[in-house]
């Protein structure tokens, strides 16, 4: 089980600048969606921003504490234009 606090401080850290928004789907602690804006992902495509994702949530992914994980990365310019 992982808390919605847990996975923003962990996607901040690797990350950082970046705005996180975390949403327990089941409220089981275990299946999450989570938007991200970030200008890391500047000039990368959506796999290789959902991998920095993931590779940040590696622990957690992999002992299975996160169960499911939806995923939703934006750029800043993309969130602008979904006017958000």
């Amino acid at each position: 089980m992982v808390s919605p606090d847990e996975i923003t401080s962990t996607v901040e850290r690797a990350l950082p600048g970046s705005t996180i928004q975390v949403r327990d789907l089941t409220g089981g602690g275990d299946h999450f969606q989570v938007v991200i804006v970030s200008s890391l992902f500047e000039g990368k495509g959506l796999v290789d921003q959902h991998q920095m994702v993931y590779a940040a949530l590696r622990d957690a992914l992999g002992s299975e504490r996160i169960h499911a994980l939806a995923l939703k990365t934006y750029t800043p310019d993309q969130w602008e234009r979904l006017g958000t």
